[in-house]
């Protein structure tokens, strides 16, 4: 029983030691690290790669910051995007055209989702707010043209 207990360890042994020396726990990312970009004709919008990219297969995080007031037009996604508000309150719509009167407000802590290839658009009206999304990529932005 003892040989078998022995030979049990050592296998489990050859087997989980690579894996723990492959860094099963990487290093954090810090929000000090993040690399903020603003997009061209959105004032008050900010977005950074947490994880993965646009491009990149497999799964990513994106966050983003809204000055009070900033407005994120009409758009798509071409994969599913499960949204966590972070701070402030974010109001979503969905729909072709940006109509306040449809628009749900999403607290802190709040979740919502936008499913893949569906029109939504957003909308930071009570104050700052950020978010961050989840999805899979490769993925991308596609504004609706008014």
């Amino acid at each position: 029983m003892k040989r078998l207990i022995l030979v049990f360890l050592l296998a489990f042994s050859a087997i989980a030691c690579p894996a723990f020396s492959r860094g099963i726990c990487p290093e954090p990312v810090l929000p000090e690290t993040l690399k903020w970009v603003s997009p061209p004709g959105m004032p008050g919008v900010q977005g950074a790669w947490v994880l993965g990219s646009e491009q990149k297969p497999g799964t990513y995080l994106f966050r983003a910051r809204l000055a009070s007031g900033a407005k994120i037009p009409p758009h798509t996604h071409p994969d599913e995007r499960n949204t966590t508000v972070l701070t402030g309150i974010i109001y979503v719509g969905f729909g072709e055209k940006f109509d306040e009167t449809k628009m749900v407000a999403v607290p802190a802590g709040g979740v919502y989702i936008a499913p893949a290839n569906v029109t939504h658009y957003i909308w930071a009206r009570d104050g700052d707010a950020s978010y961050q999304e989840a999805g899979t990529a490769p993925t991308g932005t596609f504004f609706i043209r008014p």
